[in-house]
């Protein structure tokens, strides 16, 4: 008689899946480099990615009332939040290319600088 087999997936198909895993979450590191300039836009923690080229004036609004002010990254669209939110004054809204220092983890960025994307 051959030993019971509790493995409900096939060895390769675990495999795959750890793979897979992976994958994904070092995908989400890849939006910075641990210390990177990338292009985006500062919109406003209630929106996020919603006004991301389109929407100046609603974030200046929300931020006024109290929303904290977030990066979007341009090709992925994910949403960051500032830990040193006087670094972007006067950008809210607008499309910028930040050199930042990530934190994964909390998916936030220090902001090291700040321009016009070109």
């Amino acid at each position: 008689m051959s030993p019971v087999q509790h493995s409900y997936l096939p060895e390769a198909q675990v495999k795959r899946l750890l793979a897979l895993s992976v994958l994904v979450a070092s995908s989400a590191l890849t939006a910075f480099a641990a210390d990177s300039s990338i292009n985006g836009w500062i919109s406003d923690s209630m929106c996020g990615a919603k006004h991301a080229g389109s929407g100046a004036a609603c974030v200046k609004k929300c931020i006024e009332g109290g929303m904290s002010p977030v990066f979007v990254d341009e090709q992925k669209k994910a949403v960051w939040s500032i830990d040193n939110p006087d670094a972007v004054k006067g950008y809210f809204g607008e499309h910028v290319t930040i050199h930042a220092t990530a934190d994964a983890g909390k998916k936030s960025v220090h902001v090291d600088s700040i321009t016009a994307a070109k």
